[in-house]
């Protein structure tokens, strides 16, 4: 299957943004290189801020700059976007409801190489708990460019989350991104599967695989967490027996959580993949810590299997 660089899609999208818009301008904590914001730098020197390792100092610039009208873009890595800069993040962009876009660059465990300090797992919990923030998972390169163009039309915060490695694209290319929306990727009739970012393409997989155990697995890809389509989200639970959920991020607060809040007042019971309250840890590729933590197409087929029988 075809793969790109989300990464690549950000920078490079960034660029057209900036061509289309002269407002936007970016922020970057001295990873430029690894986000690819640096792409925007070398097209517009002069609204490029180089921050260093200073992260809330880039979003409180950021929010002066969305102040005086600009439309900031700022990145870093996922575990640094979300985590150091909380309090700037809550104070100066979420409580003002300003346009600031932050990206969480190389999230969930795909900086496989640099361990727990480096690995976000934590950070749709943090972002979805604050109000005004709206929490984007693209799921490949085509749905990263094209919620780029959704969010410099929003009016609001936004977080999204990149992941590092090259993905395999399901999006199609025509069609606008819609923030709020949620996409139907395959169809099924006994049980459905509701995933986010790199889980998406493993939902698919797993689909596949039951098929030809004679279980019908509907996959529905939920990049906008927050806000999340509570009448979609009964659409596609209403007529299968079994629903599970499959993201690279902690059970706890991510969009386990997040369908579970949506559906728990219709007596919803759901199954949940993802990090088991833990850390994530250093590997030599990201397959084996996808492996390892059990977020692959074999146990979103199995959880499936589970829910069925229950």
């Amino acid at each position: 299957m075809h793969k790109e660089s989300l990464r690549k899609a950000y920078g490079d999208t960034l660029v057209e943004l900036g061509k289309i818009d002269e407002r936007v301008v970016a922020l970057e904590a001295d990873l430029g290189k690894s986000t690819m914001s640096n792409l925007f730098g070398a097209e517009f020197p002069s609204r490029y801020f180089q921050m260093g390792i200073a992260e809330q100092n880039m979003i409180s610039t950021a929010a002066g700059l969305a102040l005086v009208g600009k439309r900031p873009f700022a990145s870093t890595f996922a575990v640094f976007a979300s985590g150091r800069p909380y309090d700037q993040i809550r104070s100066s962009v979420a409580i003002a409801n300003l346009p600031v876009v932050i990206c969480g660059s190389s999230a969930g465990l795909s900086d496989y190489g640099d361990g727990k300090t480096h690995q976000s797992v934590d950070d749709i919990a943090i972002m979805r708990v604050l109000p005004h923030m709206t929490v984007l998972s693209p799921c490949d390169a085509v749905e990263t460019r094209k919620m780029m163009h959704a969010v410099l039309k929003h009016d609001g915060p936004v977080y999204i989350r990149i992941n590092r490695n090259d993905l395999p694209v399901l999006t199609k290319e025509e069609g606008e991104y819609r923030i709020g929306e949620m996409s139907l990727m395959r169809d099924g009739k006994d049980a459905v599967c509701f995933a986010t970012g790199v889980m998406v393409s493993k939902a698919l997989e797993a689909a596949e695989m039951l098929e030809k155990e004679g279980v019908s697995l509907r996959v529905v890809n939920v990049s906008s967490i927050k806000p999340i389509d509570v009448e979609a989200l009964r659409k596609y639970s209403s007529d299968v027996k079994a629903i599970v959920t499959a993201e690279e991020h902690s059970v706890i607060g991510g969009l386990g959580s997040a369908v579970l809040e949506a559906l728990a007042p219709y007596g919803v019971k759901l199954g949940m993949v993802g990090m088991e309250d833990t850390y994530g840890r250093s590997a030599e590729n990201y397959d084996v810590l996808m492996e390892y933590y059990h977020l692959t197409k074999e146990e979103i087929a199995s959880r499936v299997k589970t829910m069925l029988e229950a």
